[in-house]
């Protein structure tokens, strides 16, 4: 057993730093060629995922982890290494549930309540899914993200290999889950595989139950933005009641009245505000805009364009 522990600590350090992003970029590179975002990367869409995908690891967590060692031994200078004792299972089960725990509430919180919605709509503005919409987030957004303030606290205290592991082990399930390849599916195709099926999508989060949060439309039984907040732990949608299996894919994904609001205000509002009129990200925007039902509004549009030419 020691042996094993002591060869995927090998395996985390390895990874870590600029590996893993290198890792992600490889597979993106490799979903992106087969096509699998369905021609739907237009060239907006790709400045916002760059740009998400570069600012926060390489700028944004190498900054906050320098400054946080720099910061911490004023704040508690005789605490260093002090946890190094702690066996790597017990410190990588404890990290990984206190990690994924604040992960949940805090993603969960920035769909509930209204003004926070806005620093969270950047991950859901996209029309597909990929690996790329992992880090599709809100600059402001990941700056208060607890992950990166934890991993550096637990460096300085001496769980910094059980942090790093979670976080590598973690930013792969997350990744995979928005992952444009339904590597799920033959878990619900094959009946011999249903057992896994059962436990794997109540444990982890996973393509069909992640698609569904971020899909355009809700309550279809398939799409269901109200809830599957679950990043590496879909446990915490079981626990708490905001699960919604149906080991479907919805028919569209993003927002309804999503109108590619510019890659700089999606990145770094409220320091930039979007160009489009009524945009959540606008400067007299709504807090939260409605959603337009996109089925309805095809069938008024013939209705529409005879009142204009009309008028």
């Amino acid at each position: 057993m020691e042996a094993t522990i002591d060869f995927f600590k090998k395996i985390v350090e390895n990874l870590n730093g600029f590996g893993f992003p290198f890792l992600v970029f490889f597979l993106g590179v490799l979903e992106f060629s087969f096509g699998l975002y369905k021609g739907k990367w237009p060239k907006n869409e790709r400045w916002v995922d760059i740009a998400c995908f570069t600012l926060p690891r390489l700028i944004v967590q190498p900054a906050v982890a320098y400054f946080g060692l720099k910061f911490l031994p004023f704040v508690l200078p005789g605490f260093k290494n002090t946890f190094t004792w702690v066996p790597f299972l017990w410190g990588f089960a404890i990290i990984a549930i206190a990690d994924d725990l604040t992960q949940y509430w805090y993603h969960r919180l920035h769909h509930e309540i209204p003004w926070l919605w806005r620093f969270h709509r950047t991950h859901h503005s996209a029309s597909y899914m990929g690996m790329a919409m992992a880090s599709r987030q809100n600059a402001i957004y990941t700056l208060f993200f607890s992950q990166i303030y934890l991993t550096s606290a637990l460096v300085y205290l001496g769980l910094g290999i059980p942090a790093i592991a979670v976080r590598i082990i973690k930013s792969t399930i997350t990744t995979l889950a928005h992952s444009s390849i339904p590597w799920d599916k033959p878990f619900y195709k094959y009946k011999v595989l249903h057992p896994i099926a059962w436990v794997l999508e109540r444990l982890i989060s996973t393509p069909a139950t992640h698609h569904a949060h971020h899909a355009a439309t809700t309550d279809d039984g398939v799409g269901y933005y109200k809830g599957n907040f679950g990043n590496m732990f879909f446990l915490w949608d079981i626990i708490f009641d905001t699960a919604l299996i149906s080991r479907q894919y919805p028919k569209a994904y993003g927002i309804s009245h999503y109108e590619g609001d510019q890659w700089y205000a999606q990145l770094l509002w409220p320091i930039f505000k979007s160009k489009v009129p009524g945009s959540e990200l606008a400067a007299d925007g709504p807090v939260v805009r409605l959603d337009i039902d996109k089925e309805e509004l095809v069938k008024k549009e013939p209705e529409i364009s005879y009142l204009q030419a009309a008028n």
